[in-house]
């Protein structure tokens, strides 16, 4: 899987909307090896979108379409701050990207031992599919300079937030202090009403 991940700002979230909308009804059929994507506004007009696809080869195929690049012209419009991040690795846990979310929490930070933290995720899978109903799925996706940006799928904010207050078990506790000791800053993009987007 290759992702390709895109941040920016907006003061227009509607804008944004109707032209996803416009994307998903209108372009996405002709998008070859497009596989779903998961995007939201924050409440601070922070643009979140994680596009997946099989292969890099079929996302540079698609930014080549015609419509796709008068699409993203239109859009840009609605934007400032536009960053990308072209992610060959790729890491899925529990159902991966997954359309059933009500509740997408996507974190942004950097790791001086990407191997050690992602080895340290897959080792927590078990315990979140035993105790954490609520997680849906995962995607990590590796910007390949360390940093990477991690998109959680729950079934409710309500639900997340109320598994975040108990206390985890004694072996969950200690990996997880293990994988926030592995990481830098890391930023909280916390996506209510999430859009989330596969082939029709």
């Amino acid at each position: 899987m290759f992702v390709q991940v895109v941040h920016a700002r907006t003061d227009d979230p509607g804008a944004v909307s109707a032209a996803v909308k416009r994307w998903h009804d209108a372009i996405s059929p002709g998008a070859t090896g497009w596989l779903g994507s998961t995007g939201g506004v924050t409440d601070k007009g922070d643009l979140i979108v994680v596009v997946r696809f099989e292969s890099a080869e079929a996302a540079a195929a698609n930014s080549e379409r015609s419509e796709q690049n008068e699409w993203w012209e239109s859009l840009s419009a609605h934007l400032s701050d536009v960053e990308f991040h072209d992610c060959m690795e790729v890491d899925t846990m529990l159902a991966g990207g997954s359309d059933d979310a009500g509740f997408v929490q996507v974190m942004e930070g950097s790791s001086a031992d990407p191997q050690r933290l992602a080895s340290l995720g897959k080792e927590l899978e078990s315990s979140l599919r035993e105790g954490r109903p609520e997680v849906i799925g995962g995607i990590v996706a590796w910007h390949g300079d360390g940093g990477f940006t991690q998109a959680i799928y729950f079934t409710s904010e309500q639900e997340a937030r109320r598994s975040e207050a108990q206390e985890p078990p004694a072996e969950v506790a200690g990996r997880l202090k293990e994988m926030f000791s592995l990481m830098g800053e890391i930023t909280y993009y916390d996506l209510t009403n999430p859009t989330l987007l596969s082939p029709q």
